[in-house]
């Protein structure tokens, strides 16, 4: 009886170490599949990141270009209203000219008995007032007698010669030309020799 208590004390060993192993796959095997769904997981959590990202980095994109248009656009619009600004301001400098030239001829035709008078004293001051006016706003004469002829400049009305002269040598200016900043408002009208 002894035998049989032992070898059912085998057996019985034998099948818990049996039901110990199956329970271990199962346990291994349980392991596994717990590890696949998090790898399906963490995939598909992946997956949504990249996904994610890539909406991140195609918005920022879309951003960096409009930002880089409003200032294409803030550029080009500050440059139209200083060339606006330039046009409207070379528009009143021509309509001031003439008077410029008005004044200057008065000036000139005044008789030497009455240059000490105050009424021209008052044109000179008056005179000299508005060219300074007009030099505070960019505005400048164009110096044209012993100058050499310049096309961008002078707008050669007569043409003489003389030998005492160099050639294209501005020896008369009938009309004063002016700048405002870098542009020519007015061309000076001049005699040229040779």
């Amino acid at each position: 009886m002894e035998e049989k208590e032992l070898e059912i004390e085998e057996e019985m060993k034998e099948e818990g170490e049996e039901e110990l192993a199956k329970e271990e796959e199962d346990k291994e095997e349980e392991q596994k599949e717990e590890e696949q769904k998090e790898s399906k997981k963490f995939l598909k959590k992946k997956e949504k990141k990249d996904k994610k990202e890539e909406k991140i980095a195609e918005l920022e994109d879309k951003v960096k270009r409009q930002m880089a248009e409003f200032e294409n656009f803030r550029k080009r619009t500050e440059k139209q209203k200083s060339a606006m600004f330039e046009v409207g301001a070379k528009s009143v400098i021509e309509k001031i000219l003439p008077i410029i030239d008005n004044f200057e001829r008065g000036l000139l035709s005044v008789p030497e008995e009455e240059k000490g008078s105050a009424f021209s004293e008052g044109m000179q001051m008056i005179y000299k007032q508005l060219l300074t006016g007009l030099e505070e706003i960019g505005v400048k004469a164009i110096e044209s007698v012993g100058q050499n002829f310049d096309p961008e400049l002078h707008n050669a009305v007569m043409h003489i010669d003389d030998e005492q002269y160099g050639e294209n040598e501005v020896v008369e200016e009938m009309q004063k030309g002016y700048m405002y900043h870098d542009s020519v408002v007015r061309h000076s009208m001049v005699k040229v020799a040779n």
